[in-house]
């Protein structure tokens, strides 16, 4: 292990092989690091993290500070950060609430710089976030989201898979699966195809994937007889229903599309 003499770490964090801590940073107690994880200078990791293997924290972050939620009552909870993942310069992360005990970060994912991720967000692996997103408390980033810089998204937002969602957008509806939104207000401008390709989704996917959205967004149907629609007449597969499923499980309603 690379151990600056000028870091600060409590006899009861648990650190593991082949580590580098530099300069001025604090690691409190209950703490757990993973093996080949790089901790950048004045980097502060507070009690409750739990950290992968092989990630890199960069200078200035805060990871696992307490909620900015006045219903926290100082109850033990965790930040959960995969492996593989960097969190960029002055990126603060802030532990559960007794909501889910919990916040998580997976695996791959990379936080840039000045990004806020609030008390008990779930986000899934491979998640990009770009410069001073701001997630508020308990939203859900699920597997490949892409979220531009600036954004800010509110809380109990839920964003499915494969989303990009543009600079600057201000979120407050759920947004499904495989779409891309922007402007204001909020809304849905296409599927995220070339998002998609890069993943590896076949033509015939995509072209799924899009005839289930113009049925839900140019059918002129409401949500509910949309999404019977799409139920009715076209193929099963497993895009269709994580499509189906996320809209009829929403709570703060799915974005619209603009006039």
């Amino acid at each position: 292990m690379n151990i600056s003499p000028l870091a600060y770490i409590s006899e009861n964090a648990m650190i593991g092989k082949n580590v580098t801590i530099g300069p001025f940073v604090t690691i409190d107690e209950n703490v757990v690091i993973g093996d080949g994880t790089i901790i950048d200078s004045n980097a502060v990791i507070h009690s409750g993290a739990r950290i992968g293997n092989n990630c890199h924290i960069h200078s200035g972050a805060v990871v696992s500070d307490i909620p900015q939620d006045l219903k926290f009552k100082g109850e033990d909870s965790l930040t959960i950060i995969g492996d593989n993942t960097s969190i960029r310069e002055f990126v603060t992360i802030h532990r559960g609430t007794a909501s889910k005990g919990k916040t998580v970060i997976g695996d791959n994912c990379l936080i840039m710089a000045y990004c806020h991720v609030a008390h008990d967000c779930i986000l899934g692996n491979n998640v990009i976030m770009s410069n001073t997103v701001q997630l508020a408390g308990e939203v859900e980033v699920d597997n490949w989201a892409v979220i531009g810089g600036g954004a800010l998204i509110h809380q109990f937002t839920k964003i499915g898979p494969h989303v990009m969602v543009q600079g600057g957008t201000l979120v407050n509806k759920d947004i499904p699966p495989y779409v891309m939104v922007g402007r204001y207000p909020m809304s849905y401008e296409r599927v995220n195809s070339i998002g998609l390709h890069r993943r590896g989704f076949s033509n015939d996917q995509i072209n799924g994937i899009q005839d289930i959205y113009r049925a839900l967004y140019m059918s002129g149907l409401n949500t509910s007889d949309a999404l019977k629609k799409v139920e009715a007449e076209l193929p099963q597969s497993p895009e269709r229903d994580e499509i189906v499923n996320f809209v009829k499980n929403s709570k703060r309603g799915i974005v619209r599309m603009g006039i």
